[in-house]
């Protein structure tokens, strides 16, 4: 099953005493990596990135907490009377000495430092399953929007498959005119040559199986078949495992062989088919960049 890393869910919840909008948004990243904004929610944190780490096995996960709470007996105030008195004397002396009342807004209260404090009291048990089973209904919306956008990048992924599919072929058949074509220029080399080198028509048959054993492709074009055989297995997954690191592997091992065909190659029509088969290896390694 193909999930993309990148997805976005956005709601908005209401209970008796608070109202929570969450915002989960993923992007691409070779771990989980956690990024929590927002209200303060303390030990809740690690409850809710737990409940994430069971639906998403990795990707950027920026996650946004905005609370506001209804019930004002949830509030804690605090206010240093002792240093208000203090400011307020400070205050009628200076207006005794100036002969001029010097006030100040009751608002200002709330900037002056160490004077008064605003906490919210901590979560109830209610208040805070409350809070996890809307992250858990918000979670299950970024998933299906993962799967939905994972489903069109297999539908990407299954058309540079089909290409490589329809190229392979194409180099097979020409590797089996490799040493027939090996030959014909060993030939053409003798003739330029002249009656400075001689050689049997035994040896110059022994010559060209010896340089076509060389330039044998045969092992690398059946590599390549498993790798791709290998690839339309984990396309074909059901299972919810993430399988962006298995293919990017897959493709780094394709790479490779395609090298490999590609410097052992006699004939420009090889390597015009390796060159084909970069180009879809390239998509396909793009693509799956996104891919959990």
């Amino acid at each position: 099953m193909i999930f993309s890393m990148t997805g976005f869910a956005e709601k908005t919840y209401e209970s008796k005493s608070l109202s929570v909008k969450i915002t989960i948004r993923t992007l691409n990243h070779r771990f989980f990596d956690w990024n929590y904004r927002g209200y303060p929610i303390k030990d809740m944190e690690q409850q809710i990135r737990t409940a994430c780490q069971k639906k998403i096995k990795r990707g950027r996960i920026d996650v946004t907490f905005e609370i506001h709470f209804v019930d004002p007996s949830k509030w804690d105030i605090q206010i240093n009377e002792g240093l208000l008195s203090d400011i307020l004397i400070s205050l009628d002396d200076v207006s005794a000495r100036i002969s001029k009342n010097v006030s100040f807004k009751v608002e200002n209260l709330f900037s002056l430092p160490h004077v008064f404090e605003l906490k919210k009291k901590d979560f109830t048990q209610g208040e805070a399953r409350f809070l996890l089973r809307c992250f858990e209904t918000t979670l299950e919306d970024l998933v299906r929007n993962r799967l939905r956008e994972g489903r069109e990048l297999k539908k990407e992924l299954q058309s540079h498959i089909r290409n490589i599919g329809q190229v392979l072929p194409k180099i097979n058949k020409l590797a089996k005119k490799q040493p027939l074509h090996i030959q014909e220029r060993l030939k053409e080399r003798l003739i330029a040559l002249g009656n400075e080198v001689a050689l049997s028509e035994d040896k110059l048959l022994e010559e060209a199986a010896l340089i076509a054993q060389r330039y044998d492709l045969r092992e690398e074009i059946e590599r390549l078949k498993c790798h791709l055989s290998y690839f339309r297995e984990l396309l074909a997954t059901k299972e919810g495992e993430p399988l962006g690191r298995k293919m990017d592997f897959v493709i780094q091992e394709m790479y490779r062989e395609t090298n490999t065909i590609n410097s052992k190659s006699q004939d420009i029509a090889i390597t015009q088919e390796c060159m084909r088969l970069k180009s879809e290896l390239e998509s396909l390694r793009q693509q799956i960049q996104n891919i959990e």
